[in-house]
């Protein structure tokens, strides 16, 4: 049944592919995107005449109440996905972080009790656990704040718990792990490495090679969102997208070489480091809840999700800036 839904950070990564998939499925989009002075819509400046002609945009910032609740009315489902994610820019800038995940997160909170909104989803990330204790981790495993990123996730999370525990918000917090694929910042370790590849340089610069993570291409990410939102049984649940498998970086990277430029080298750059206890080693994420609550499982391959994500940068490699270290 269609219904009238709400993303916020509509114009990112994530937030693009979901708002596209929404439309397709004939629900009614209201898309919130971060006000700026240029009129860019981000990622939804590139989608299809006719797929925008059916989207509503807000433009507004996740940190002002005021216009989130506006936002948030008349509608019966909010997907929030709105944040700043990149972990070295918040070694520097954590005042940014706090205010946009947490502040941003209890925004949109307060916004869905006063609204009586029927249906929330609260983003989530990996990162929240560190370092694996166990796998493949479950919604059990500990939390960890090894970077102000994750810190200020965690406390959203637990924010957002505190709503559905205190006031039976109907919610559900999501946490994908390391999704990939078109559209993705620079910033993240799959696009360094393509983008770096198909500018033709030789010597490829990252950080750590040795930490693992769970890869979760974009399509299989936005499908476990819509999965969760439809199903009775996920209210009041944390639920992790995970694929249950993982890849070193530098397994990663020589894959990408291999089918890129066979002849790269890796080097590794001092400044791509994480410092040593902030570097989260392994991330490998259980999928058996989300399976057992939706039914959801990961459709693309590895093989098949890079080869997509690569034929994308290699048409859009001029958006990005390959020469610079992107935080």
């Amino acid at each position: 049944m269609a219904e009238k839904i709400l993303v916020t950070g509509s114009d990112g990564f994530i937030g693009s592919h979901l708002v596209e998939r929404l439309v397709a499925d004939g629900h009614d989009v209201r898309a919130f995107v971060f006000y700026n002075s240029f009129n860019t819509w981000g990622w939804l400046d590139t989608l299809p005449a006719d797929v925008l002609d059916d989207i509503e945009i807000f433009q507004g910032d996740i940190r002002d109440p005021n216009g989130v609740r506006e936002a948030m009315r008349g509608v019966n489902q909010v997907f929030h996905l709105a944040a700043l994610i990149a972990i070295p820019f918040s070694y520097h800038s954590p005042d940014a972080y706090v205010d946009t995940n947490i502040k941003g997160t209890l925004n949109v909170l307060q916004a869905a009790r006063d609204l009586e909104t029927e249906r929330l989803l609260i983003t989530s990330t990996s990162e929240v656990y560190g370092t694996a204790q166990f796998v493949p981790i479950t919604e059990e495993h500990p939390y960890q704040g090894q970077s102000p990123y994750s810190a200020t996730k965690i406390g959203a999370d637990r924010i957002a718990e505190s709503f559905y525990r205190s006031f039976g918000t109907p919610l559900t917090i999501v946490r994908p792990f390391n999704t990939y694929g078109p559209r993705q910042s620079a910033r993240a370790v799959i696009p360094t490495i393509i983008t770096q590849l198909l500018a033709g340089k030789e010597e490829i610069a990252l950080g750590s090679l040795t930490p693992t993570r769970d890869f979760n291409y974009v399509l299989d990410t936005v499908n476990g969102f819509r999965r969760i939102a439809e199903s009775p049984n996920t209210i009041g649940e944390e639920i992790n997208i995970a694929t249950q498998n993982e890849v070193s970086i530098g397994e990663m990277a020589q894959e990408l070489i291999k089918q890129i430029n066979p002849s790269a080298k890796i080097i590794c750059e001092e400044e791509r480091l994480r410092p040593e206890k902030s570097e989260v080693q392994r991330l490998l994420g259980s999928n058996e809840k989300i399976k057992r609550l939706t039914g959801w499982a990961p459709q693309f391959t590895l093989e098949e999700g890079l080869a997509q994500t690569i034929e994308f940068f290699r048409d859009n490699l001029d958006k990005y800036k390959t020469g610079i270290y992107n935080i």
